[in-house]
């Protein structure tokens, strides 16, 4: 059936790595979409050769003709994104994980957003986590910004009321217009093998700067499963090497889009305060005698400062 001249053109990017488990639950949701994407951008590493047998044997049995798979030669989420994004034919970019299953309404919803608002650059809605058997509950009002002076505020997972605008969008569960993008792609600059944490911030804040709106609508909804990652970064235990890159992204991040005075602010923040993720010096004193791990919660402190020295040599270049 053909589109009619009004209706957008939706594509949706998954990168993936050695899930097959987890990409068989996530295409099975998009298959089942009460709005099918015009396409589906699988974006696999070259050298992942379990996934991609699967994806062959899954498209000698039942093809698929909206879905592509592209190879990326480079590790790390960035060089994905980009690559589908260079790949993708749509007017509107959808971005999920190859760990969550969007709900069967996500595409209608995101592509009936971007219709009734011209300057709607992105939206993105809540990731409902199912975290070791569990799923993490929470209700909260203020979500995805970046204050003044460099403090972030995430909670797209326990967001709620109404859509609202605002300045990040999280990677498991937003899309943007072609139009909002342009040239713009995701920091290559960024460190990390895998998840580069952080790298929609930037994005976001990139797009918000190229005068666009970004909306978050928790009724937007996607299960997300975290599974485990191919990189450094294992999520539950501390590794010197994830906390730098981690750590790098968001003071990079920072120096390059506050404020003269902000950017001071920020300096001034992080190596005191901090929040629990990566604690200033202050909070790891407060966090190692809560939870009686001041050494690690120091160690943390340090990597930090290495990595805000890093940062702001990268930013002034």
């Amino acid at each position: 059936m053909p589109l009619r001249k009004s209706q957008l053109r939706v594509s949706v990017i998954v990168p993936t790595y050695r899930r097959t488990a987890d990409l068989a639950r996530c295409l099975a949701a998009l298959d089942a979409q009460q709005r099918r994407a015009d396409e589906v951008i699988v974006v696999a590493r070259h050298d992942d050769y379990a996934t991609l047998d699967w994806l062959r044997t899954r498209e000698a049995s039942r093809p698929e003709p909206r879905r592509c798979v592209v190879l990326v030669q480079r590790p790390g989420v960035v060089a994905a994104y980009n690559l589908g994004i260079e790949s993708a034919s749509g007017d509107v970019l959808c971005f999920t994980d190859d760990d969550a299953a969007p709900h069967r309404d996500w595409i209608a919803r995101i592509a009936q957003a971007f219709k009734q608002n011209p300057t709607l650059g992105g939206i993105g809605g809540r990731d409902i986590v199912h975290e070791r058997g569990r799923i993490l509950e929470g209700r909260k009002p203020t979500v995805g910004l970046v204050r003044w002076y460099g403090r972030t505020i995430g909670n797209h997972h326990i967001g709620h009321g109404a859509a609202r605008e605002v300045q990040v969008l999280k990677g498991v569960n937003m899309a943007f217009r072609r139009d909002a993008i342009g040239a713009l792609r995701f920091d290559a600059r960024l460190r990390g093998t895998g998840a580069q944490v952080h790298c929609e911030m930037a994005f976001s804040l990139d797009v918000r700067g190229r005068g666009w709106t970004l909306v978050y609508d928790p009724a937007l909804l996607v299960e997300h499963f975290p599974a485990v990652r191919g990189d450094e970064d294992q999520r539950y235990s501390f590794n010197d090497a994830a906390f730098y890159n981690a750590s790098f992204n968001l003071r990079l991040i920072m120096c390059e889009h506050l404020s003269p005075a902000g950017r001071w602010a920020f300096v001034v923040y992080s190596t005191l305060i901090g929040d629990r993720a990566d604690p200033g010096f202050l909070r790891a004193l407060s966090l190692g005698f809560e939870r009686g791990g001041l050494a690690l919660s120091l160690r943390k402190w340090r990597v930090g400062l290495r990595a805000m020295r890093g940062a702001w040599q990268e930013a002034v270049r």
